[in-house]
């Protein structure tokens, strides 16, 4: 406890005072120099301390832009619900890809569920991208910034009215809100700025070409460039004068020509695009050649065509390599390279791609197995993500993988909470070196960031038929890493089948084999009410060969009956000698899983009742019939992403310049110290 008397003296045998005496004039200077020293030291510790944080802040500034409005990322508000007038705008518009509808019809069996708004808000996730309200849907890194340019409704949480929305992000976890980029204020984009892709030039330059839905409602391309290429936040947008730069060519309908590539730079000195449309109900992809991306050739021929497939959307074309893990510019080509031609397919609203090779002088793409060509084989991911859009990031030498989820949902209730779908977490992709007909899709690194407390459970045995909770805390925001083994005997010894499984048509994490289903019951309730199981099935078919699958089932996901609840999942190859591994995503209604690190992904949209904030559990379970399962995992709790608009004026009134901040200190310190020798 502190002395009360601090200037009394110390001798035990001194007499004490009734009142604090005053020092005598010689003690006085001593205790002033005292004083003074004990001070000037806190005070200089202090000092220390503040230009060290302000000297590390303005080195971690040091690419900040023109007007150096650095902005500082705060926590973010809670989200509270509000009630929010909509004008209802009915779906099945002949609106392409911007209506990308979940198809779910508003009917349901009996009255619509009571959703209140605790439900609702929980629904909101904590690290994915998403407006702040209303409904949502090209990518780039330009000085120091990571650019997302998405398809939004400013005026409803339903399709309509489409104008893009702009964010930018230091890490592509947290997010600020600019203003729109562009909205839907021309004769050739007046019913709609659709899907676009942005080149940046070997100047540095941008030029961004983009669909527009014209008066008519034809769908013809246009071009928009930045109005300042020295703003790295690329505020404002001009569109070029003579737009539309490309109009649907003879033989194509006026509502089948849409959503432009990233232009790529040919041997012969112009850019090559491609553009997605159909004949008949055969999806193809035009190609285009130009070198001021206001004229164009057309090419004879398309680059890639598969009958059956329907119209072509949001085609995106990129090179691989076949050697290294790092990512590629889209113009590189030579003998070390795969080219990956993926498709949106808008009669079924899944995203397919394929690998092959390309040749330059013919404009065409050749699939290495037409089995698994674009549209009838490989998809990015095997749940409700569609619309993709892959950049290559200059800054960390990789190419990024953008993903738009849906709802699944009925539209009511995307107009009671307010909001509707959002974007994945960015992924990596890779060539799958290993499997040769793969890629391998893996979140970004930075979302490791988010990472708080760990659990980790080693060597977890899981019996044949039964359930093991997990002791994580809250399972509403969690990533997971787990890796599974089966009993080598019982693989041996089991019998062979001629089952033919497959995730979609099966009864789900209910469908018991000898060898599965096994996996994670995330978002559980304590009464298994409701759950979505993620899991594994092997199944040994003849001759003794293993067929795994990965599948996530979302029947049991919700009691609520205006949701769409089904099985999805795929085959996934899992080689000798490797053990069978996932990763999961866990961000309240979005759970994003991979297996075998990423060659098959699966994004499930949930909309539990119960199983919501402190509610939520995790749990390992063995619905096998004749093996035990061995489970090792670590499980993070996540923390949420900072994604709020940004105030232009915000770090200019929150923060002091080095220079300033230093002349301030120096000038108090001087008065400070002339105050105790006075």
């Amino acid at each position: 406890m502190a002395d009360p008397r601090p200037f009394l003296p110390s001798d035990p045998d001194a007499l004490p005072y009734t009142y604090t005496p005053l020092p005598n004039p010689l003690e006085a200077s001593e205790i002033r120099k005292r004083q003074f020293k004990e001070l000037l030291a806190v005070f200089s510790g202090l000092l220390m301390l503040s230009l060290l944080v302000v000297i590390i802040s303005s080195g971690n500034n040091s690419d900040s832009h023109a007007n150096k409005n650095e902005p500082v990322f705060l926590a973010k508000e809670p989200y509270t619900t509000r009630t929010v007038k909509l004008r209802p705008v009915p779906r099945g518009i002949a609106a392409g890809v911007s209506e990308k509808s979940n198809r779910l019809a508003d009917a349901v069996d009996g009255p619509a569920f009571p959703w209140n708004n605790s439900m609702l808000s929980w629904q909101r996730t904590a690290f994915h991208f998403q407006p702040e309200k209303n409904w949502m849907n090209g990518p780039l890194f330009y000085k120091g910034w990571y650019h997302f340019f998405y398809q939004w409704n400013p005026n409803g949480a339903i399709w309509g009215d489409i104008v893009w929305g702009h964010a930018v992000s230091k890490d592509l976890i947290h997010w600020l809100h600019l203003p729109l980029a562009m909205v839907a204020d021309q004769w050739y984009d007046i019913n709609g700025v659709w899907t676009g892709s942005a080149t940046i030039l070997p100047d540095g330059k941008i030029v961004m070409l983009y669909t527009g839905s014209t008066n008519e409602s034809v769908q013809v391309q246009n071009l928009a460039y930045p109005a300042d290429h020295n703003d790295p936040l690329l505020t404002k947008w001009v569109k070029y004068s003579g737009n539309p730069i490309l109009v649907p060519p003879p033989g194509i309908g006026y509502k089948d020509f849409r959503d432009p590539t990233t232009a790529w730079y040919t041997s012969q000195g112009k850019w090559r695009i491609t553009i997605g449309s159909k004949l008949n109900k055969t999806g193809i992809s035009l190609v285009y050649d130009t070198k001021d991306f206001k004229t164009y050739e057309q090419l004879n021929g398309v680059l890639h065509a598969v009958p059956g497939t329907g119209m072509w959307e949001c085609v995106d074309f990129y090179p691989v390599s076949k050697t290294s893990d790092k990512g590629l510019d889209t113009s590189v080509n030579g003998p070390d390279v795969k080219h990956v031609v993926k498709a949106s397919l808008d009669d079924d609203r899944n995203d397919y791609y394929s690998l092959g090779t390309y040749e330059e002088k013919t404009g065409k793409w050749v699939p290495d197995n037409q089995k698994i060509d674009v549209g009838i084989g490989i998809r990015y991911d095997y749940g409700i993500f569609y619309a993709s859009k892959t950049f290559y990031d200059q800054n960390k030498e990789r190419r990024v993988l953008w993903g738009w989820i849906g709802e699944s949902d009925s539209e009511n209730a995307d107009m009671q909470k307010g909001w509707a779908s959002v974007q994945g977490i960015p992924r990596t992709v890779v060539f799958d070196k290993k499997t040769g007909s793969n890629l391998l899709q893996w979140p970004v690194e930075e979302v490791e960031k988010l990472r708080l407390s760990i659990t980790d459970f080693d060597k977890v045995e899981v019996k044949a038929g039964s359930v093991l909770p997990l002791q994580v805390g809250t399972a509403t925001q969690l990533d997971i890493v787990a890796e599974f083994e089966l009993d080598k005997k019982v693989l041996e010894s089991v019998a062979e089948s001629n089952e033919v499984f497959s995730c979609n048509t099966s009864a789900g994490a209910s469908h018991r084999g000898a060898l599965g289903p096994f996996g994670l019951l995330v978002l559980a309730d304590e009464t298994l009410s409701e759950q979505t199981p993620v899991y594994f099935y092997v199944a040994k078919g003849p001759g003794g060969n293993f067929d795994t699958f990965f599948c996530a089932d979302q029947t049991r996901s919700s009691v609520a009956n205006d949701v769409k609840k089904k099985v999805t999942g795929s085959y996934v190859p899992v080689l000798k000698d490797e053990k069978l591994s996932a990763r999961i995503l866990v961000d309240h209604s979005i759970v994003e899983s991979f297996a075998q690190g990423g060659r098959t992904t699966i994004t499930s949209r949930v909309y539990p009742t119960k199983a919501i904030y402190g509610a939520a559990r995790l749990i390992l379970f063995n619905n096998a019939t004749e093996t035990s399962v061995t489970a090792s995992l670590k499980v993070w709790q996540m923390n949420s992403a900072f994604i709020r608009p940004y105030h232009p004026d915000e770090t200019s009134n929150a923060s002091l310049n080095l220079v300033t901040y230093i002349k301030f200190i120096v000038t108090f310190f001087i008065i400070f110290t002339l105050s105790f020798l006075r």
